[in-house]
């Protein structure tokens, strides 16, 4: 062998041949049979491996369930905070949507909460109505034009706020406001006017409530500045070409004795007054009237709390007696706006609330 060969000969036993088989070590044998058991590679300790993703059935599910209930809300909004013992009467509640139609059942119930001089329509529907009477938009109907017809309205909306809302005529002063968009030459209106607000002692007939409110000064008193209301006015053509709008409106007052020490724990009853008027605002060319008067066609109320011992020509609210028992026969709730004014009557007139 000559002496270049011997050398690398020996280089190469030294220092292993760069193409030979390596004999790999026991530790590398064991990784390579662990990873022909497993299928896979290895995993670090510092590797993630996301989770797999499974189908989203769950939270297509979720995301109809939802959608309806959204729909369920906005269709029927107190009759789903009725389900769940929503409180009308929180005063921190969402104000209802004014009433644009009549609606097709009545207000949810309300947690059993009574009122308080500071919350005195807690536990009530009407703690959420919003103040005011809903008007609609004008169009030219029978012989008045838009303009003339949305005047109509703001007058007609004007009586019933004099007739219910005026501070003085609520402690038994005169309506001269109300009055004064009457039609004077209206003679049967004329006689019950004189007859209501001069009689110390009305009949059915003549009693100053069938459009008016009025509690005596020395009996009963208004708890705060608010009185709650909730209705709305609609209107078509009547006789001979007249505008006749039509009034819907249900006021709420709380009041305490007035001989009361009006300390927080005072005694707070609800009078609840639902009156509909039907005026006519008349051709002047075809029914003698005054300009800015209006006719009425007709009136009438429900009243709960009240008072039912025959009319005084003032409400008498049952401070009390405000927990005695309802009758079976004549119950009202004066909540519902859904059935026509009315509609519950007793045997003496009256009807009891079955709730306040």
């Amino acid at each position: 062998m000559p002496d270049e060969e011997w050398e690398r000969f020996l280089r190469e036993s030294v220092d292993g041949a760069g193409d030979a088989p390596v004999e790999p070590s026991a530790r590398a044998r064991e990784v390579q049979a662990r990873l022909r058991k497993g299928g896979g590679r290895p995993e670090g300790w510092r590797t993630y491996t996301p989770a797999t993703r499974g189908r989203r059935t769950g939270w297509y599910v979720t995301g109809l369930v939802a959608a309806v209930a959204l729909v369920l809300v906005a269709l029927f909004p107190q009759q789903i905070v009725g389900w769940f013992g929503g409180d009308g009467g929180d005063p921190a509640g969402a104000p209802v949507a004014a009433e644009s139609e009549r609606p097709t059942a009545a207000p949810g119930p309300e947690r059993a909460l009574r009122p308080t001089p500071d919350e005195p329509f807690r536990g009530s529907p009407a703690a959420r109505w919003a103040d005011g009477i809903t008007v609609p938009a004008a169009r030219a109907t029978g012989w008045m034009d838009a303009a003339q017809v949305e005047r109509a309205l703001r007058r007609s909306k004007e009586f019933m706020v004099a007739a219910g809302l005026d501070t003085g005529v609520l402690r038994g002063k005169r309506p001269e406001r109300a009055t004064a968009l009457l039609n004077p030459h209206q003679r049967d209106v004329r006689e019950y006017l004189r007859a209501a607000l001069s009689s110390a002692t009305p009949t059915e007939e003549t009693d100053p409530l069938l459009l008016f409110s009025r509690f005596r000064p020395d009996q009963a008193e208004l708890v705060g500045d608010v009185v709650k209301t909730r209705g709305r006015l609609t209107y078509r053509e009547g006789e001979r070409g007249a505008v006749e709008v039509t009034a819907d409106v249900t006021f709420v007052y709380p009041v305490t004795p007035a001989a009361g020490d009006g300390g927080a724990d005072a005694e707070v009853v609800r009078t609840i007054v639902r009156r509909e008027v039907v005026m006519s605002w008349d051709d002047p060319s075809k029914v003698i009237t005054e300009p800015d008067t209006m006719s009425l066609v007709s009136y009438s109320l429900d009243l709960t709390n009240g008072g039912c011992s025959g009319p005084t020509g003032y409400f008498d609210p049952p401070f009390g007696r405000a927990d005695e028992q309802p009758a079976d026969e004549a119950l009202l709730d004066p909540y519902d706006r859904s059935e026509p004014v009315g509609t519950a009557t007793g045997a003496d007139g009256c009807v009891t609330a079955t709730r306040s």
